[in-house]
This record gives structure tokens, C-alpha cells and sequence, in this order.
């Protein structure tokens, strides 16, 4: 890939939603010497990775794959540490496995990792006992400590950004294609979970089975070899548009743009106006976009946004995240879809159901409801299957460790646990074992389906 200049092929002069305040504003020196640092830096994903990932979605609109997307709601520098990226690779590994047996189909794996450094926010400022500093809004901007050193925003942790991005990508691909993704090695850590008392037979009945099904491919003579290695894409809110531009390339191949700085991105609800910056820019890159889709969402706008980002209608090109909370999916949802599928547009449906679905407690924690995140996966079925089209997916904020965020699963966390090991820089995430209680849970939906 070239890294010749690419500002040209954006429109220049529009309103960017939900940036940084940085120090002497968007052409200062700071920034400009940042940005001027990024540019020079190679890619860290590759445009034909982009496009083989862009081929995987097509598959799973047409409803021969599945999309398990998985991660930290915002990433920090400090938790970049080789036993954290392993557990949340881990993790979305685990609950893969068990999609994939029960779906029959192959499961796209995909990480809200290597770049979700960054958070949109409802309020600028955040005032705590009289005083008024910047928000955070996630490491690539600033620090989660209350001070006016740490919440001043600073350019220079976007490189940060990009170099913590290439050690996590890094690792994640040793731990891809090294042995530690082998199946049967996923299969064991699984029978673990599901063996577990607190959970019952139900789980542990599931994975027998697919214990019966690995031994009998090895005895039919299917290559081990097979078992050892996967796929695992990167992906992040393309949020910060100086991050993102100084990390596009036109590719030497096609003579087309591609952000390198994961293999997919999308544009938040927050960002997502059509005569926008991001969406502007999401228009020009060739990577697969994803949008996320609110209860406010009309299908006026659903068909603008697939006008404005695939008017050729290209396979895989366009996925919409719906969030629509638990009470809304099943009244909302149906108009959406029923209009994108009478247009004939080409869309991977995927259900994030953690962002409509966050309550403030009384002690001040913002939480979930397991049971209120399963009910919106379900309402998410439901809808497809009365319409006949393909639930291809879930986008869930999760993380490999024993936290205490989200109220409810089989672990029973209360309201009362949550000081336990509340650790989130944002917003509240399934801890390991919800994680995994969710994948049994909807590969049942899958099978049923």
C-alpha cells in the first residue's frame, strides 16, 4: 500500500460531531505534529484482509455465517497487557465454538480491539464536587483521573494509540495461528464452563455433544491441522477523524482508500448525520462499515444511509448494528428491516444488545441486566424469523476477566457485588462467564432456528 495524500478525497468544510477540544484547536501545532507522525507509520491491517472480511459478510447477510463481535467497551493503555488481550481472545474463541456447532455455519470472528480507544459523550465537561474539567473520552484523548493535567486533552496519545493498536494486533495474530485458537483446545476450556454446578446439566449436555462431534471428525479422518488456526478480525468506532485519516492509505492494488487502522469500522449514533464528516468518510474508504441503529432510527434514514454508503449495493459492504434496548426491539426493529429488504439493498443485520439496555444503580454504578441484554437477543430473533431474514449476528462489550459489571446470569451478581471489581473505563461489560452463558443461549435461538 502507497502512502501518498488522501485528504483530497474527502469533502472538506464538514461539521465533525463528538471531537477533542485539543490545545490550540484543530490546526494546532500539537495535532498537526501527531497527525504528520501517523501518516508516516505503516498500516496495521491490510486492504486484502479488508476485502476477505467484506466477502465473510456477504456470506453471513445471505445467511451463511454468523457475526460474533466481542470486547471492551473502551480500551485502555493500561490493560493492554498480554494476559488481558489472551482472555478476551479466549473468550470470544469460546463462545465462537459454541455458536459455530449449533448454527452449522461458520462464525466471522471479530474484536471491538487494536483501535476502540475513544468514546463518544453526551456532556464536554464533568463536574464533581464544584469542579469542572473535560470529560474523558477514552485514552486516545486523555486520562480517566479527575485532575486538569490528565482530562487536558493530548494529541500525542494518538500514536500511543497506534502503537499499542500493532502490540495487541500483534499478539492476536501469534495467538490465531500458534496453537493457543486449536478447537479442541477451545472445546476443553469449554466443558470447564459448562461442567460448572451452578449452571445445571443444560450447558454441560450442549457440550458433550460437541465433544461427540470432534472425536468423530478425527475419526473420519479430518485434518487435525484444521483445528489450529482462525480467522479474528480487528475492529473500532471510527470516532476520531484525525486518527482515522492519517491512517488511510490508497491501496497499490485497486487504486482505492482504505482506513488501515482495522479491518472494520463503524460510525456511532452519535456521528452518523448524513451530511457529516464521518459519514463522509465512511463513504470514501472501502473497508466494511457498520452503523449503529437506535430506537429513533426511521427507515427513511436506514435507506439514506445505504444510499449514501453502498449505492452500488456491494455484497458485504454495509452492516446495520441495531440497539434498540430490550423494551423497544420487538415495536422498532420490524420497520427497519421490513423496508432495507423491499428496497433489495444487501445488509448484514447484527444486534448489539448492551446499549440500550444501561441503568444508573442508586449507589451510582452503571450496570446491565443479563436478562434484560438476553431478551433483546431474543426480541432480535423473533423479528427476523416472523420476517423471514437472516438474525446475522451479535456485537456484545465483553471482557475475559472476573469482573463485576452487569447485574444477573448464572453467577447471580447483584446490584450490591458490583463494587467487587468494577473496572470498566466506560461502560459496564459481561465478565467471562455471562459471556459464555450468552453463546450457550443463542446457540440455542441458532438451533431452533
Amino acid at each position: 500500500m502507497t502512502s501518498s495524500p488522501i485528504e483530497s478525497i474527502f469533502t472538506p468544510g464538514l461539521v465533525a460531531a463528538q471531537q477533542p477540544q485539543w490545545p490550540g484547536g484543530a490546526d494546532g501545532e500539537q495535532i498537526r505534529s501527531a497527525v504528520a507522525q501517523l501518516k508516516k507509520l505503516p498500516p496495521l491491517v491490510f486492504a486484502g484482509e479488508c476485502d476477505n472480511l467484506k466477502a465473510r459478510i456477504a456470506e453471513a447477510a445471505e445467511g451463511r455465517a454468523f457475526w460474533l463481535q466481542g470486547g471492551d467497551c473502551t480500551e485502555t493503555f493500561a490493560a493492554a497487557t498480554a494476559d488481558s488481550i489472551r482472555n478476551r481472545i479466549k473468550t470470544i474463541l469460546q463462545m465462537a465454538a459454541v455458536l459455530q456447532y449449533f448454527a452449522s455455519m461458520p462464525v466471522i470472528k471479530v474484536g471491538r480491539m487494536a483501535g476502540q480507544f475513544a468514546k463518544p459523550r453526551s456532556n464536554n465537561d464533568e463536574t464533581r464536587d464544584g469542579v469542572t474539567l473535560p470529560a474523558y473520552r477514552g485514552d486516545a484523548v486523555n486520562d480517566l483521573a479527575f485532575t486538569l493535567e490528565s482530562r487536558t486533552p493530548d494529541p500525542q496519545r494518538l500514536v500511543q494509540v497506534y502503537n499499542t493498536s500493532a502490540a495487541t494486533l500483534n499478539l492476536v495474530r501469534a495467538f490465531t495461528t500458534g496453537g493457543f485458537a486449536d478447537l479442541r483446545q477451545v472445546h476443553e476450556w469449554n466443558k470447564g464452563f459448562a461442567s460448572d454446578p451452578r449452571f445445571g446439566a443444560r450447558y454441560e449436555q450442549l457440550a458433550n455433544e460437541i465433544g461427540r462431534a470432534l472425536e468423530f471428525m478425527v475419526s473420519a479422518g479430518v485434518d487435525p491441522e484444521a483445528f489450529k488456526t482462525v480467522d479474528f478480525y480487528s475492529s473500532h468506532e471510527a470516532l476520531i477523524l484525525e486518527y482515522e485519516k492519517a491512517l488511510t492509505r490508497i491501496d497499490s492494488r485497486t487504486g482505492l482508500a482504505y482506513d488501515v487502522s482495522g479491518h472494520f469500522v463503524w460510525v456511532g449514533e452519535r456521528t452518523r448525520q448524513l451530511d457529516g464528516a464521518h459519514m463522509d468518510f465512511a463513504s470514501k474508504i472501502q473497508n466494511p462499515i457498520g452503523i449503529k441503529l437506535g430506537p429513533k432510527t426511521t427507515p427513511e434514514d436506514a435507506l439514506a444511509m445505504i444510499q449514501k454508503l453502498n449505492p452500488s449495493n456491494e455484497p458485504g459492504r454495509l452492516t446495520f448494528i441495531t440497539r434498540m434496548g430490550a423494551g423497544q426491539i420487538r415495536e422498532k426493529l420490524p420497520a427497519l428491516v421490513d423496508a432495507v429488504t423491499k428496497s433489495g439493498a444487501v445488509v448484514l443485520w447484527v444486534c448489539d444488545p448492551m446499549h440500550g439496555n444501561t441503568y444508573e444503580t442508586s449507589t451510582g454504578y452503571k450496570t446491565r441486566k443479563f436478562d434484560d441484554v438476553m431478551d433483546e437477543v431474543r426480541g432480535f430473533f423473533e423479528v427476523h424469523k416472523k420476517l423471514g431474514t437472516h438474525p446475522g449476528g451479535v456485537h456484545i462489550e465483553l471482557t475475559g476477566d472476573d469482573v463485576t459489571e452487569c447485574v444477573g446470569g448464572g453467577e447471580q451478581i447483584s446490584e450490591a457485588d458490583l463494587a467487587g471489581r468494577y473496572e470498566t473505563a466506560c461502560d459496564p461489560r459481561l465478565n467471562h462467564t455471562q459471556s459464555l452463558e450468552l453463546a450457550f443461549l443463542v446457540a440455542e435461538m441458532l438451533r431452533d432456528r
